[in-house]
């Protein structure tokens, strides 16, 4: 029998000597939030520092850690940070031109590495080994399942404080290069705070959601004023991208059982969790959620498979054609794509399905309406006049889905801030179309 106490103890190193092994021109492979290897990066950081490192690439997704080579721009041409998502100090790096993104749907993700990349190293966060050799990767599987499979190497740090996610991915230590042991506790979010604007959005939401239906929440305020008012719905059920924390008070409270599910039933499905400690102690050793690969949990033919599929995603501004944006102020980027495509196209092929794209009326004080006649220049198009279902603000919800324009254009306005109804509709007027 395999001594894998042992096999781990040949294995340990510090997070330097997994550094020393990183060579110039590599190209290593993270996952997202809590997932991410700090000691282990750190480390890196300080080789290409010290000027042992050129032209090395790190992929990431959702940054939780405040990593050196997106702070500023002191590691330019030593190490870039390859976004498949931009958030935190990835958005900084973005705009100051020391880092690179990935355009991509996220259900993609997993394809693309498969078919583009071959990773000299990828570096995961995990739980202690079980007694069978085995790591959990605590509350993400994401794409790492593709980068395992595409790594020459595979470096993990082990943290007591991570969950062990026993219907999640997992690693054997037969497959890990090395292991760095860092304890100490997981990065959370803070809570939003709800005001009277996402309160009023998310009850206009919630009446529009049946008793047993299947939900997907984004990450925010108006996500968790949704959550708050879906409290006193009954059987409903957990199929997202992300799993937060209002998902963790409405089973709590009752309200999400999972048992009018068609696939999955009695089960919450996510691929990544992050929000407060709270989901971390709700996964550990809890066989009610299943966090599996993007691939499968962002795929419409996956996701339209459950009735009555809900899902609530942002957007930072919505033209009058009903395109929506998401991810850039003009061309800078604030995020990706990430999985809102994914889940307007499964909820509206649901049977009872709905997707909604919230968000407040105006931004800055109330002096820009988020709702234009044409997006700003060089704005990115998440979500397509096509695809685009329900869009909500703090007055009302506008159906766009197989609405003729004119009746688009009417409904948008309807929802805007009074300020600037008259400016939608004369612009509408010069263009032709309101009629």
């Amino acid at each position: 029998m395999t001594d894998f106490k042992a096999l781990y103890n040949q294995k340990k190193m510090t997070a330097d000597e997994v550094a020393a092994q990183v060579e110039s021109g590599w190209l290593i492979g993270m996952d997202s939030a809590i997932a991410q290897t700090p000691a282990i990066m750190d480390a890196v950081c300080r080789r290409a520092e010290g000027g042992a490192l050129q032209g090395v690439r790190v992929q990431f997704l959702l940054d939780s850690y405040p990593f050196a080579f997106l702070a500023d721009d002191s590691l330019a041409a030593k190490i870039t940070g390859q976004a498949w998502f931009a958030s935190s100090g990835a958005r900084k790096a973005l705009a100051g031109g020391w880092a690179d993104y990935i355009p991509n749907y996220y259900r993609d993700c997993p394809r693309h590495i498969r078919a583009n990349y071959d990773y000299d190293a990828f570096c995961v966060s995990v739980s202690p080994m079980d007694k069978h050799g085995y790591f959990s990767l605590g509350t993400v599987s994401s794409y790492s399942p593709a980068m395992i499979d595409k790594a020459k190497r595979i470096f993990v740090e082990v943290n007591d404080n991570t969950p062990r996610a026993v219907c999640g991915a997992q690693l054997h230590i037969s497959q890990i290069t090395g292991l760095v042991e860092n304890s100490f506790e997981l990065p959370t979010l803070p809570p939003a705070k709800l005001d009277e604007t996402s309160i009023t959005i998310g009850n206009l939401i919630a009446e529009q959601i049946q008793d047993g239906s299947c939900i997907q929440l984004g990450i925010g305020a108006i996500p968790d004023a949704v959550g708050l008012a879906l409290k006193q719905k009954h059987d409903l059920g957990i199929h997202t991208e992300m799993f937060t924390s209002s998902m963790v008070d409405l089973i709590e409270c009752g309200a999400v059982n999972n048992s009018k599910k068609q696939i999955h039933r009695g089960v919450s499905v996510t691929t990544f969790a992050f929000g407060s400690k709270a989901i971390n102690d709700y996964i550990d050793d809890n066989p009610a959620i299943a966090i599996m690969p993007v691939d499968y949990v962002n795929n419409p033919e996956v996701i339209c498979q459950n009735d009555n599929m809900i899902s609530i995603n942002a957007a930072l501004e919505v033209d009058l054609f009903g395109q929506v944006c998401a991810e850039s102020i003009g061309t800078k980027i604030m995020s990706g794509s990430g999985g809102q495509v994914d889940y307007v196209r499964g909820a509206c092929q649901s049977k009872g399905g709905k997707s909604f794209i919230a968000f407040t009326s105006t931004a800055k004080g109330g002096t820009i309406s988020k709702i234009k006649p044409i997006l700003t220049p060089g704005a990115v198009v998440t979500t397509s006049k096509n695809d685009v279902d329900y869009i909500v603000t703090e007055y009302g919800l506008a159906h766009l889905r197989g609405e003729p324009l004119s009746s688009r254009v009417r409904q948008l306005i309807a929802i805007a801030h009074p300020d600037f109804r008259d400016e939608l509709r004369f612009e509408a007027k010069k263009r032709g179309i309101l009629i």
